[in-house]
This record gives C-alpha cells, structure tokens and sequence, in this order.
C-alpha cells in the first residue's frame, strides 16, 4: 500500500508519521517541494500534479489553515487551503479508486446548546475557518471519492505549541490568570487521533461500506478553565516552582477575538466507536502523558 501523508509536519501529521509507516510505503510532504513533489495545499495545480506522479492509494491530509482569527481577512487563502484543495484530492482519489482520509473541525457546528454534536446534525458555523472547513467536508463526499473524515476538537501534541504549554509558561509570569470557564469540549491528543487513523485505514481496506464521516475526540468534557486548572494542579503536584495563586473563570464575551468561537464543542462518538469497535481514553489521561513528556517528570 502506498500512502501520501500531507501536512507531514503538523501536530497530527508528525504523529501520522508514526503510525502509518507500518501500513505500507509513507511518502510524507510539507508545503516545501521535494523531488518535483508540492504539498502546499494552496498550490492546487501543485497539489494535482503530485497526486497524479505519486499515484497512492491512501491520500492522508493532515495539513489545513487553522488561523482561525486570520481566516476572517484572508477569506480567500482558507477557502483555497480548505475547500478548494480538498475538492482536488476529491476528484484524484475519486479517479485513481484510492482512499481520501481528511480531518475536519467542530467549528462546523454553531457552538450552542450543551448535547453533543452527532455527525448528522446540521452544520452552521459561526466564523470563516468553520465555513472554510464546511466547503472541505462536502467536497469530498459530493465527489463520490472512497473517504473518512474524522471531525475532532481541541487537538493538542507533545510537539509544537498548544494551550497547556501556554498556561504553564504563563503561571510562571503570572500570579493571577483569568481563563474561559463557557467553552466546553474534550481536549484530544494528536497522538490519539493518528493511532485512530492507522486502525480505521486497515479496517476500511478489508470493509469499504464503513467509509464516511465520524467524530473523533477524547472522552470526558472539560471547560478552557476546567483544562488550565488541571493543567497547573499536575505541575504543581510534580514539583513545578509557579507564579500563579488564583486561576479566575471568565465569559468568552469578556474576551473579544475577531472570530467567534463555540460554546459547545462536545462531539459524540458513539458511531465511530461501534463501528470500528475502539475504545477512546478520557481526555485526562492523554493530557496527563502529554505533560509528563514536556515537564520531563
């Protein structure tokens, strides 16, 4: 089997690396060209030549533009990156009878309410990056391609920078952080997600008919507050020497961002566990390894 993993680089695609390389042969891109191959997403006639030359069986895209704030004045790059290039991969994998995997966002989703969201509830996003993401989603299924598209939440990896690293770094500077305490969803390892992948490629490959779209996240839910408060409670107990004595909740209206963000970011998973009989850890116990590797404890 034959495997072009895009966004090689990213949070999930450095951990995709990992987990596909025993599937068969990985060639993995970046956005800078190796060999006469383009991974750059927003290269589209790039992106279809090395699809064509490769020839894979498995397209993987891990790479996307997650500038969520940026999405609302570059309308055009996210609509390129996120819609545009998905429908290209769409249409070569439709062609070639391979398999496209694509992740998509619970941004899809208007953010209200508190159930969590199932993969046939309507879309309705609330910023650009959500609209971007939406335009990916049904071009591939609109295309008739064989795919998987797994929609996550809260993503975060070991390498790279993400929101517990960030929270650390400011309760050493600080003695008072105030954090979101209204947004809620499940804070989802990319080590998990990619793991979860290399099991539904092997499994789709001997049942096609398990082919669609899914969500994907850890299990458990948890405010932005909630996360910070874990997060600097582990550190704390692990000997960290921190600033920080009080860790305040606030309203996502008490801090304006260009972008609107959802308040409910729970998605259910319930038909991805059924159908690929996988267990999904709480949300806890992959953050809990994540900061054992960063604080080296």
């Amino acid at each position: 089997m034959k495997i072009l993993l895009l966004g090689k680089n990213g949070q999930v695609g450095w951990e995709l690396q990992r987990s596909l390389a025993p599937l068969g042969e990985l060639i993995a891109l970046d956005r800078h060209a190796v060999d006469g191959l383009f991974g750059d997403l927003s290269d589209l006639d790039g992106l279809r030549a090395t699809i064509r030359q490769v020839k894979p069986d498995v397209i993987v895209n891990a790479a996307a533009y997650t500038a969520v704030d940026k999405a609302e004045s570059e309308t055009e790059l996210a609509d390129r990156v996120n819609g545009q290039a998905c429908q290209v991969m769409a249409e070569e994998t439709a062609s070639l009878g391979a398999w496209l995997i694509h992740y998509s966002t619970d941004y899809v989703f208007s953010g209200q309410g508190s159930t969590p969201w199932q993969e046939t509830d309507a879309v309705a996003p609330v910023n650009h990056y959500g609209i971007s993401k939406v335009a990916g989603e049904q071009a591939i299924i609109a295309s008739g391609c064989k795919h998987l598209i797994f929609r996550t939440s809260w993503g975060y990896g070991t390498r790279g920078n993400n929101f517990a690293k960030t929270m650390l770094r400011l309760a050493k500077e600080q003695e008072t952080l105030s954090v979101i305490s209204d947004q809620v969803g499940a804070p989802t390892g990319a080590d998990l997600i990619a793991d979860v992948t290399a099991l539904a490629i092997q499994q789709v490959m001997q049942r096609p008919e398990l082919a669609g779209l899914y969500h994907l996240a850890a299990s458990g839910e948890v405010s932005w507050h909630g996360y910070a408060s874990h997060v600097i409670d582990f550190a704390q107990a692990n000997g960290e020497q921190l600033a920080v004595t009080a860790i305040n909740p606030i309203e996502t209206i008490a801090y304006p961002t260009p972008a609107r963000r959802p308040l409910n970011s729970r998605l259910n998973t319930q038909k991805l566990r059924d159908n690929f009989s996988l267990h999904l850890p709480d949300w806890q116990s992959g953050v809990t390894r994540m900061l054992r590797e960063v604080l080296n404890k």
